[in-house]
This record gives structure tokens, sequence and C-alpha cells, in this order.
């Protein structure tokens, strides 16, 4: 049956609803208050939630169906939200989503202590759903959690780095964002007991979806609508952040005076909120917005491609779907 667009987004509105309720209920008159307080505070930011609703559709498009793999798919949002927790902590952030990081609504010791329960509890739904591959399982979850932690350690590297490729950028994201959207994809697979050519079919869109989702994010932080993306513009130049679209720039710069523009960036560590335009002129001359919507395109050609082995089913169609929405956001 083939799925429309209207089709994608009931289903997917439908399933994240689930999710948010499971979520709602998770730590409801769980003592003591002092910890799991903070924890639904967390928890209740929203978000897409795209990486449980990745695990329930690689679960169906590897034949599965999405009660199989709830509990480990809650147990995913669970870790993604300790490594944001941290990283708001890490990045002394006061707000997320418009409201108070977990550190600042309580204090830094709480915030530690609720992100470190979660992922206790994320094993414990993940285990909930296990019931065969229990060691791929805990493996490809634990390889996550390191990998996410690398990418963090090589992100605030790179605030402190004068000279970093847009090589060493991609291994960064790909650590960072994607690892976990192919952990994600990986456990929805294994699960539900599919075979290895399944597993690697949707790890590898995965993947590919999350590099190419961080440069679109990337590339949006310049772009788009401010008031439809949520976050103030120009964020990563303001920030002096080594993005794929300024090392792209600092590559195709042959001009002296462009050259000098996009250094003062790692001298000042950041620009002025009102050099954003003229910087972002100085992007559009450079070919860098060209090059990373082509960049976007590459990899989100190569997620689609890696679902060319799958069985055509409806957990086929929604990833389909999923890819298409998620780059065509906020246009």
């Amino acid at each position: 049956m083939k799925i429309t667009n209207e089709k994608f987004l009931k289903i997917y509105n439908q399933e994240t609803e689930k999710i948010e309720l499971l979520i709602s209920n998770l730590f409801k008159n769980k003592k003591p208050k002092s910890l799991y307080e903070p924890c639904s505070y967390l928890l209740s930011g929203g978000g897409k939630r795209l990486r449980p609703f990745l695990v329930l559709i690689s679960a169906k498009a590897s034949g599965g169906n999405f009660k199989e793999v709830y509990n480990a798919a809650i147990g995913i949002e669970l870790l993604h939200n300790f490594t944001l927790a941290h990283d708001d902590i890490m990045d002394n952030s006061d707000l997320r989503r418009g409201r108070l990081t977990l550190h600042k609504k309580y204090d830094v010791n709480t915030a530690i202590l609720a992100g470190d329960n979660l992922i206790a509890i994320a094993y414990k739904l993940l285990l909930m759903d296990s019931k065969k591959n229990i060691k791929q399982i805990i493996e490809t979850f634990t390889n996550g959690i390191i990998e996410v932690c690398e990418g963090q350690s090589l992100d605030k590297e790179f605030e402190l780095k004068e000279n970093v490729t847009i090589n060493e950028y991609k291994t960064m994201i790909y650590k960072k964002t994607a690892a976990l959207a192919e952990m994600s994809c990986a456990i929805g697979s294994l699960i539900v007991n599919s075979n290895k050519k399944n597993i690697k079919a949707v790890s590898d869109f995965g993947k590919y979806l999350g590099m190419a989702f961080q440069i679109q994010d990337d590339l949006l932080d310049i772009t788009a609508d401010q008031e439809k993306f949520g976050k103030k513009i120009g964020s990563d130049l303001i920030e002096g952040k080594k993005t794929f679209l300024f090392l792209t720039a600092l590559k195709n710069a042959k001009d002296q005076n462009d050259i000098s523009l996009l250094n003062n960036v790692i001298l000042n560590k950041g620009i002025k909120k009102e050099e954003v335009d003229m910087y972002k002129n100085l992007y559009e001359k450079l070919g860098v917005l060209k090059a990373a919507k082509k960049e976007i395109e590459k990899y989100t050609k190569l997620a689609l491609r890696s679902l060319d082995t799958l069985p055509n089913n409806e957990g086929k169609e929604l990833m389909i779907h999923l890819a298409n929405s998620l780059i065509n956001r906020y246009k």
C-alpha cells in the first residue's frame, strides 16, 4: 500500500503522541521526588521524538511491529535527553527549547544525577524489549553512548583548535549526531530479530540521514526564517562554531580580505549580531550555501539508496517519507 504524505503525518503524529504519553507516565509517583521531578522536567521539554520514531519504523521495515519496540524507543529518547542535560552543563546554556535548562532550573549536581539516572533507566527499558540478540543489542547501545561522548569531546576540542578540516568536522558530527540515529535504527531491527542485510540497510539509513540532518542544521542556522526555526539566526557564527559552512568558506576563500574576515571569527571566538548579514553575503559569494545543499542532497540520496535492499512494506515507505520531510523542513 502506497503511503501518502497525509498518511505519513497521521502515523508520525499518532506514534509520537503515544511515545509522549508513555514518557509522561514513566516517573509518576516515583520517589525520591528530588530525583524524579528533574527527570520529568527534562523529558517534558518536547522535541520531535525522531530517535524513538526511527526505532519504530526500522522495526516495521525489518518485518516487525511497533508494539515490539516501544520500551526500547523510549529508552533511546532517555539516552538522547541524558546527552542534552550534560551538553547544557558543559556549554553553560541557560535555555533549551525556550525553557530553563535542567542545571539552571535546579542545580548542576541535580542535573548530573538526573542524567545518570536516565541512562540507567534507558538500559532497563531496552532490556524489557530484548528477547533475542541481547548481547548485540546491548553492545550496539553501549557503542552508541561511547560515540556520542567522543563526538562531544571532539566538539569541545574544536573550540580551542584553530585548524579543523572538513573531514575532521564530519567525523565529529557522525559521532555526535549521526551515530545515535544509526544506533536507533539498528536496535529497532535487532529487537525484531531481522537478518544482517536488513540491519545494515536501516543502520546505514540512520547514519546518512543523521549526517544530512546536521549539515542541514548548519545551513538553516544562516538561511532559515527565525520564527519557524525557533533559534536565533546566525548563532553558530556569533558563537564562533566551526561548522560545515564556515570550514567550506575557509577552504574556498582566495581573496585576502575574505580570508581576514574568516580568520577574525576564529581570533575573536565569534562575531557580533549585526555582522551576521555580512557573513551570509560572504558565504553566498564563496558558494558555501550551494556546497552545503549539495552535501545534504548527497547524504539524503545515500540514506534512501540504503533502503533498496529492504522488502517493500509500510515501514520502508515511512522511512522514505521521514527522510524527505526532514530535508524539506522550514522550506
